[in-house]
């Protein structure tokens, strides 16, 4: 893996000699500040600015030695609200509720700031109504990582990539203030932001997520976010979250929740450096990760963070100093040994205080009273992390006896948005990677084309966490009061003087003066985000329409300026060629006209809009940067990179490495992971009905079909959040993962690659279960699914690996698979279906095949 803080370093150093890979400087030096790296040689004690309130402590402690373990326990638990009602909270004394990425009041997307207000209230008053000797009130968290980005109508700011690439504090703790009154209005107190990874590899998911590659920037803008966000602890302001500690952004290959391979050094230095300048700040909650971390060079392997007292109480607490709460991310303490989502005193030992544990909290409270007594859990641990949880919120000032509607802002709408504020960050955030010919700025009255499918899509714009989990499943009737990038055009340019064609097909292209292509990747989150290990960055390989519009485009001859959409910086080589001008816009969020003000050099006050972004990671000009042979000619633009108006400079025909299809044997197909994996889609299917496809609504059970179900569907935890689908057959169906474009598995059987999927049976079938691969029409093989599923214990995990000989042997015909997974049963069969793939080369034991049934 290549560690970016050196390469920061050796790459502005290279620009500025004009060698390399780069025939030109980046933009000065002055315009590129960034704080220094530190050498710390141990883990730093951090002195807040939040000075320590003894009075606060002491009545935390007071309350705290009045409350029964039952009330202690119920502070450290927090449910999702679609789990959890009000008089839940009165009940078990639940510290805290939160909403998950993609869950509203009611279930209902457009909930209005009054239904949130409402549900608020309802929780407050229910927290104020347990008979404890001092009532407690519940605190309300929610994923409000660019603007409070759940709520039906409000302002949407750039993600974190963006806003690394302004390099511009000020601006970070604007917005951070703007979303805290966003969250406030609505009644919630706690906002799980800022995210402090220092991606390292653009593999991962979570890459958007992160504000650079750097690590002291990334502290820089730590302070200012959390500064922005917690402000005074008014009505205006929330418990802000530092997240994830620690490592999540070095994860070998990017894999998300996966290993971090890094040694102490870079683990102190580099991943280290958002902690502390948060916790410089007064940051009142830290977010544990999900990843594990081990130490190659000292051989020290720690596991999951949120297993390793060494590091959530021996570094966080004790040496950096850390006296707010410590929560964990959803259901990760099911991912330690010995642990379920409902059961885990390792994690409790560890120093986490506040668990979010969604569904099975009242187990969670069950089993960890019952490790209480039983002594494996010292009751001085549970009374430290009541303490701890009620100590910030004394420090919010939650026990004043007001209801959320009763605060400064509550229900005001108007809070919702910073429209300005949005667009602002998105001028600021835009990177000019090239500028051949100088056909940039466009001119006032141009005739222009606008062409691709982000120009009109609001989604691509705002990508994942917004109104949804992934991101998906929303139209632009979703966001109200948001502008499309095409939309901002015609503003600027007068819409008589715009024309938008999609894909380009059957335009005149004489009649334009310019082109502008509006590219990009399509929205997603952690864990569907991912990029596997075996695959380029080439973005063509993944969006090859992108190029084919680039390419219809071009027989124009005419100047085109592309505005290219993504999470991460990728490998565009071939779309860099067939444009003059080429502009990262990153994922600029609701307001899509803050790129033409750019675009156009707009006039806003005495000045002219002019670039100002430069890259907050480096960007590859090879698909495989982070293969063994490729060092420094890896990147393209090093960190710091970015044009400005009137520099002339030209970027030369690039290589478009052809040749190089992967970077790596292909270890598995992905055919299902939390939602279906391109090209494939879920469908439903029964006698008499038309194919179903699922969709990516995550958050409501599925009767199908509506007049008689045959099949009742609901997305349920298996291994990680909402990644398995729930099916229940309620008389004969089928669940059927399909692509449009078979697959030849023929070699791939031959070398054992093998069908492999997670299970959890919850009723086994009683007739007839088919596990089948499809072929095409009246093709396909299958074996005994019953007999499979048949010993596992109800509501037990299972790793269910088939070879696909064995289908073969059934009738498939391996060489045009397009049904790679199919279940076809009837009723009565439940079980729950996660992670299905086609392992290349499986070393799952099955040295016989199951039952082979008719084709």
């Amino acid at each position: 893996m290549v560690h970016l803080r050196w390469l920061w370093l050796a790459g502005a150093a290279l620009a500025t000699q004009g060698g390399g890979v780069l025939a030109y400087a980046t933009t000065p030096a002055a315009e590129m500040r960034s704080p220094a790296p530190t050498h710390y040689t141990d883990w730093p004690a951090i002195k807040s600015e939040l000075p320590a309130d003894d009075a606060i402590a002491a009545h935390a402690r007071r309350i705290v030695a009045g409350m029964t373990l039952a009330q202690k326990i119920g502070q450290m638990t927090q449910a999702e609200i679609k789990t959890a009602t009000p008089e839940d909270v009165k009940k078990y004394y639940l510290g805290s509720v939160l909403n998950g990425g993609g869950s509203w009041p009611g279930g209902n997307k457009h909930a209005s700031i009054r239904d949130w207000l409402n549900l608020a209230d309802a929780y407050y008053a229910a927290s104020m109504a347990t008979g404890m000797a001092t009532p407690v009130p519940v605190i309300w968290g929610t994923d409000a990582v660019h603007g409070n980005s759940n709520v039906f109508g409000a302002t949407l700011f750039p993600h974190n990539i963006g806003l690394g690439a302004a390099h511009d504090p000020a601006l970070v703790k604007a917005i951070g203030a703007a979303t805290a009154k966003a969250v406030r209005a609505t009644g919630v107190q706690w906002a799980f932001a800022p995210t402090l990874a220092v991606a390292q590899d653009a593999r991962w998911g979570r890459t958007y997520e992160s504000f650079s590659s750097y690590g002291p920037l990334v502290g820089e803008y730590a302070q200012a976010y959390v500064a922005g966000l917690q402000g005074k602890f008014g009505d205006h302001d929330v418990i802000a979250t530092a997240k994830h500690f620690i490592g999540d952004g070095a994860t070998w290959q990017g894999k998300d929740q996966g290993q971090a391979r890094v040694n102490r050094e870079a683990m102190i230095n580099v991943h280290g450096a958002g902690y502390y300048g948060a916790l410089r700040a007064g940051v009142q909650s830290v977010m544990v990760s999900y990843n594990s971390w081990d130490d190659l060079a000292q051989h020290i392997d720690y596991g999951k963070i949120s297993g390793a007292r060494a590091l959530v109480t021996g570094v966080l607490k004790d040496k950096l100093g850390f006296g707010g709460l410590v929560v964990s991310d959803w259901n990760a303490i099911g991912q330690l040994p010995g642990c379920t989502n409902a059961d885990c005193a390792l994690a409790v030992n560890a120093g986490i205080d506040l668990f979010m544990v969604p569904d099975d909290w009242k187990a969670f409270i069950a089993n960890t009273t019952r490790e209480v007594q039983a002594g494996k859990i010292p009751l001085a641990r549970i009374d430290d992390a009541a303490t701890r949880i009620i100590e910030v919120k004394l420090r919010m000032g939650l026990f004043d006896g007001k209801r959320p509607s009763q605060r400064a802002g509550a229900g005001d709408a108007a809070l919702l948005e910073d429209r300005d504020l949005a667009r602002r960050a998105v001028r600021e955030s835009l990177v000019l990677l090239k500028n051949n010919h100088e056909v940039l700025p466009l001119k006032t009255g141009a005739k222009i084309l606008v062409v691709g499918k982000g120009a009109d899509t609001i989604a691509d714009q705002t990508g994942g966490w917004s109104l949804t989990w992934q991101g998906t499943g929303n139209t632009d009737t979703d966001f109200p009061h948001a502008t499309s990038i095409l939309a901002g055009l015609r503003d600027a340019d007068g819409a008589a003087n715009v024309t938008y064609s999609k894909d380009a097909h059957g335009v005149d292209f004489a009649r334009f003066d310019a082109i502008v292509a509006v590219l990009g990747e399509q929205p997603y989150a952690e864990m569907m985000g991912d990029i596997p290990a075996s695959a380029t960055l080439r973005h063509t390989d993944r969006y090859p329409q992108d190029l084919a519009v680039l390419e219809a485009v071009a027989k124009a001859h005419k100047p085109v300026v592309t505005v290219f959409l993504s999470g991460r910086p990728l490998f565009v080589n071939d779309l860099l060629n067939r444009s003059d001008a080429f502009v990262a816009a990153w994922l600029p969020g609701s307001e899509g006209a803050g790129v033409a003000d750019v675009l156009f050099a707009r006039k806003l006050g005495a000045t002219r809009t002019n670039f100002r972004g430069t890259l907050s990671m480096p960007w590859p000009a090879v698909p495989c940067p982070d293969a063994p042979n490729a060092g420094a000619q890896a990147w393209l633009f090093p960190l710091g990179y970015g044009l400005r108006y009137g520099q002339a400079r030209e970027l030369a025909q690039l290589p478009t490495e052809a040749s190089v299809t992967s970077c790596g044997a292909v270890a598995t197909v992905g055919v299902f992971h939390t939602l279906a994996v391109p090209p494939f889609s879920l469908y439903l299917a029964a006698a008499g009905q038309a194919p179903y496809e699922l969709g990516p609504d995550l958050n409501h059970v599925l009767d199908w079909p509506e007049s008689r179900p045959a099949l009742r569907v609901a997305t349920v935890q298996v291994n990680t959040q909402q990644d398995a689908k729930q099916v229940s057959w309620l008389a004969p169906a089928s669940l059927v993962a399909r692509s449009t474009t078979p697959r030849d598995f023929v070699a791939a059987a031959k070398a054992g690659a093998a069908l492999q999927f997670d299970t959890v049976v919850t009723k086994a079938p009683q007739g007839a279960a088919t596990l089948f691969v499809g072929c095409g029409a009246r093709c396909r093989g299958g074996v005994d699914l019953a007999r499979l599923v048949a010993g596992f214990a109800p509501g037990s995990r299972h790793v269910v690996s088939v070879p696909l000989a064995c289908f073969a042997r059934a009738g498939a015909d391996l060489s045009k698979v397009d049904v790679p997974f199919g279940v076809a049963a009837s009723a009565p069969f439940s079980a729950a279906f996660a992670d299905i793939k086609i392992v290349m080369a499986s070393t799952a034991p099955m040295p016989t095949c199951p039952s082979v049934v008719a084709r």
